[in-house]
């Protein structure tokens, strides 16, 4: 999966101003390059999981059809853990078709990105490649 560079920014600015507390959102985009980033409430306000609020997630995925974009990504952060799949996040993954995205600010100077797809249990992961910004760079 790729993701362009102010998608990466801009999560990463999401996951800090949440710290301690876990950070979501969607990605769009299409052909595995994802190009829009939607922040989205943690309505559970936590720092071990997030519910992401179904007005929100409904008006994201609106907008990225708008755009001729797909659901690529559903991204959160773990504030003071690795990015990996935790067993929370494995309870949770009902969507086969999307990548998880998870970045971890365990190490605040050296922020960690990466993606899984969780297929009947088990995790797989999906390489993240960091790629400039094409077009207009909107996120």
């Amino acid at each position: 999966m790729n993701i362009e560079r102010h998608v990466i920014e801009a999560m990463l600015a999401a996951a800090r101003k949440a710290a301690p507390l876990e950070a979501c959102g969607l990605c769009g985009g299409r052909d595995g390059r994802v190009s829009r980033f939607y922040e989205l409430a943690n309505a559970d306000a936590s720092r071990e999981h997030y519910r992401m609020l179904p007005a929100e997630q409904f008006a994201a995925v609106k907008d990225m059809r708008a755009r001729g974009l797909g659901l690529l990504a559903i991204w959160h952060s773990h504030p003071e853990t690795p990015a990996r799949m935790s067993e929370e996040d494995l309870r949770l993954a009902y969507t086969t078709d999307t990548v998880y995205v998870i970045t971890s600010l365990a190490a605040p100077d050296a922020p960690d990105v990466k993606g899984f797809r969780v297929l009947e249990g088990c995790v797989e992961v999906v390489p993240v490649e960091i790629v400039e910004t094409e077009g207009t760079g909107e996120s």
